[in-house]
């Protein structure tokens, strides 16, 4: 299976870093750089809110609302005269569902790493963050995703395709520094400077930090 990653350098995705540039403000190279690093991040962060059959369900109907009229059917009418604000807000939405009260510490890390101030990369993540959900719907779709066991399979089919080998040792980093499976700890940790370990990932992510 291809990983999301792999979708990100298609034809598709390049249209979405062009078309996200234009809408950030940012240059193609940061915005690309934002988006490979956060986009397996929120997937992780999915994909483990999954886990319980709630969670499972939930995601589920969420991305088969999304199936009729995709977002990605109509890139060009997306982008041509500024993102709309219903995208925008549905993209805040979804960011605060999937990373919770710890938003802005994933902002944070990903914007250090990428060389991004924190807004910009806010800006960047409520754009993508329908267009993932639309890329995920279209997966859902194409091989008739319907159980909390096919759900996490899609996800982590797509997670670990990703072709980037740097940005898997990222993700890993930033998702469970201390091995106790709680992604927004780990994040939250790894700004204040507190990762449990201090070898292996969580030196790898004292050194992306100076610390």
């Amino acid at each position: 299976m291809a990983g999301i990653l792999d979708l990100l350098n298609s034809d598709m995705g390049k249209t979405i870093i062009n078309g996200v540039a234009g809408q950030t403000k940012q240059s193609e190279d940061k915005t690309s750089q934002v988006l490979t690093m956060a986009l397996p991040v929120l997937m992780q962060a999915m994909k483990r809110n999954a886990a319980t059959p709630q969670g499972a369900e939930g995601l589920l109907s969420a991305l088969n609302s999304k199936q009729e009229g995709n977002i990605l059917d109509n890139l060009g009418g997306l982008f041509s005269g500024g993102v709309n604000a219903d995208v925008l807000t549905d993209g805040s939405k979804i960011l605060g569902h999937v990373l919770g009260g710890k938003q802005q510490h994933v902002e944070n890390a990903i914007g250090a790493r990428a060389g991004v101030d924190a807004e910009s990369v806010a800006n960047i993540l409520k754009v993508a963050a329908p267009l993932l959900m639309g890329m995920l719907a279209k997966q859902t779709k194409e091989k008739s995703v319907s159980s909390p066991s096919g759900l996490e399979g899609m996800l982590g089919g797509l997670l670990s395709g990703s072709s980037s080998k740097n940005e898997q040792s990222f993700l890993e980093s930033i998702l469970d520094a201390d091995g106790d499976g709680s992604i927004i700890d780990d994040v939250a940790g790894m700004i204040l400077g507190g990762s449990k370990k201090k070898g292996g990932l969580g030196g790898l992510l004292g050194g992306l930090f100076g610390k």
